[in-house]
C-alpha cells in the first residue's frame, strides 16, 4: 500500500511537468501502470492539473512553488483542515461562492478592530458550529436546527440531501429545523429519506403537513 501512495505521489509530480500524449511517453513503466489503474475522473483531473500547470507563467509557478513549499510545512492536522475548507468550496453553488466573495470583500473594508473582533467571535464557536458554515450560508445560518438530520448520514445520501436543502427557501430550512429537532433519532433515517422522496415543488406543503402532526 505504501509502495502503490509512493508510486501515485511521483506520478503527480511527473504529471505536473508533462500534459497530452507527452505524458504517457515521459512516465517510467510503473508509473503507467499505476497512473492507467485509476478511475478515469482521477486520471482526468490529474491531467487537468498537469495542464494547468503547464500553462503558467515562470512568474506563476515560482509563486506556485512557494505555496507549495509552505504547505509541505504544515503539521498534517493543520493540512486536513485545509483540505477539508477546499473541497467544501467546491462544493457550493456558484450563487454560494459569490456570496461569500462579497462577504470577504466587505470584511476586508473593515476597520482592523472590528476585523480582529469578528474573528474573536467565530472562534470562540463550537468546532460543530464552525463545520456547518462550511456548508455555506445558506445551511450554514440553520446548522443548529438542521445538525440532528446532517448527522451521521448515508454516504448515498449526503449529495442529494444537500443538494435539496440548498434548494430550500430560508423559510423551508428554518421549517425543516424545526421538524428535525423534533424528530426522535432513531427516526431521522425515516425523516431523510422521506424529504428526499418529495419532489422539489412539493417540499414546502410536505414540511407544513409534518409540522401540523
Amino acid at each position: 500500500m505504501r509502495r502503490s501512495r509512493t508510486l501515485l505521489g511521483w506520478a503527480v509530480v511527473v504529471l505536473s511537468l508533462c500534459t497530452g500524449g507527452v505524458i504517457a511517453q515521459a512516465l517510467p513503466g510503473a508509473l503507467q501502470e499505476q497512473v492507467a489503474s485509476l478511475p478515469s475522473a482521477q486520471r482526468d483531473l490529474l491531467y487537468r492539473r498537469a495542464a494547468s500547470l503547464q500553462a503558467m507563467t515562470a512568474q506563476q509557478r515560482q509563486q506556485f512553488e512557494r505555496r507549495l513549499a509552505e504547505w509541505n510545512t504544515l503539521g498534517e492536522a493543520e493540512r486536513r483542515e485545509r483540505r477539508e475548507r477546499w473541497q467544501a468550496w467546491q462544493a457550493l453553488p456558484v450563487s454560494e461562492r459569490a456570496q461569500l466573495q462579497a462577504a470577504a470583500r466587505a470584511f476586508a473594508a473593515l476597520p482592523v478592530q472590528a476585523q480582529l473582533d469578528l474573528r474573536a467571535r467565530y472562534a470562540r464557536l463550537d468546532e460543530s458550529q464552525r463545520h456547518g458554515w462550511l456548508l455555506g450560508p445558506g445551511i450554514g445560518v440553520h446548522w443548529q436546527r438542521l445538525q440532528p438530520l446532517l448527522m451521521q448520514v448515508p454516504a448515498e445520501q449526503r449529495l442529494p440531501l444537500l443538494s435539496a436543502l440548498r434548494a430550500m427557501t430560508p423559510q423551508q430550512r428554518e421549517a425543516l429545523g424545526v421538524l428535525a429537532q423534533r424528530t426522535p433519532p432513531q427516526t431521522r433515517n425515516r425523516l431523510r429519506s422521506e424529504l428526499l422522496a418529495v419532489p422539489a415543488a412539493n417540499r414546502g406543503s410536505w414540511l407544513m403537513e409534518q409540522l401540523d402532526r
